[in-house]
């Protein structure tokens, strides 16, 4: 991540001076180290655990009183490069808390030094954690969403594709905040200029080059890797989508909600003007940033409901 350069009057003055904040210039271990040692909130509403499975850690977030029977599977950001399921903290506690519902949330292997499959089956792992951990959850396997933010909603996204072409228990929907989809992004070398705020291009090819392990935009790439190059999109769960219009992704993301929509997957999107990448997160506090949730809320409230 890199300084700011882009015109600020682009974004929402409110986000301006979290922005600021949000700036990032270190080694990736510096950030691997600060990730892992963040400071999280609480909540006596929800009850935290940390379990494992395999040589995958997930965190567990199980409402104490209201419980709606519905789960979701949540992967963190971090460009494929860094991060921790105690980053997202706020809001797997506010979502459970307001929803009702349980929420596992997956780490995972990140690139260079596991690229792909490493972090894609991490997060199934997990995946097939929750239904097998579903009954003493009281969790209803045919109410469970998969989310995330950033490259831990790619992931999500490519997630959602494989469980489909194996025919196992499928997610009720995808919610996704900001994916990280498509790696033609990365290889096109004139967005380098434009230095989009939180992650630019740059980032965006390391980050893909690191997972992939080959430079960005070949001609083919794994099934699952990249799920913006995916031709048949039919048959998906529904999908809640957003994005800020001044992001490096809102091409991409654009991209694959009309896909998805040209398919006849019911698809949401909530396109934030002025936002520039991962605001929810690191501007939770901002008027903005809490609409944007609670929109999202909403949604996948409805789309976990019993049917």
């Amino acid at each position: 991540m890199k300084g700011l350069s882009v015109d600020l009057q682009l974004v929402l003055p409110e986000l301006r001076e979290p922005m600021r904040r949000a700036q990032v210039s270190a080694p990736r271990w510096l950030v691997r180290i600060a990730v892992r040692l963040l400071r999280v909130p609480t909540s006596n509403a929800v009850r935290v655990t940390n379990e494992r499975t395999g040589s995958t850690r997930i965190r567990v977030y199980q409402p104490t009183s209201a419980h709606s029977g519905a789960a979701l599977l949540w992967i963190h950001g971090g460009g494929l490069l860094f991060g921790d399921a105690k980053q997202d903290e706020a809001l797997c506690l506010s979502t459970a808390e307001q929803l009702g519902i349980v929420i596992v949330s997956a780490n995972y292997r990140f690139a260079p030094e596991h690229p792909f499959p490493a972090a894609h089956d991490d997060v199934l792992t997990a995946w097939y954690w929750l239904l097998a951990h579903a009954k003493e959850l009281r969790v209803d396997p045919e109410r469970i969403a998969i989310g995330g933010e950033s490259a831990g909603a790619g992931l999500a996204a490519g997630l959602v594709q494989r469980i489909h072409d194996e025919g196992e228990a499928a997610p009720c929907g995808q919610w996704l905040f900001a994916p990280m989809l498509d790696d033609r992004t990365a290889a096109r070398r004139e967005l380098d200029a434009l230095q989009h705020f939180v992650w630019d291009n740059e980032a965006n090819r390391e980050g893909w080059s690191g997972y992939l392990g080959t430079a960005p935009g070949a001609a083919t790439a794994p099934p699952y890797s990249v799920p913006g190059r995916r031709i048949d999109v039919s048959g998906l769960p529904p999908a809640f989508i957003t994005w800020g219009d001044i992001e490096l992704f809102a091409e991409e993301d654009r991209a694959y909600a009309d896909a998805l929509r040209d398919a006849g997957v019911p698809v949401t999107t909530d396109v934030v003007t002025g936002a520039p990448h991962g605001f929810e997160n690191w501007a939770r506090d901002a008027p903005s940033a809490k609409a944007l949730v609670k929109r999202a809320q909403e949604w996948l409230r409805t789309v976990t409901a019993p049917a």
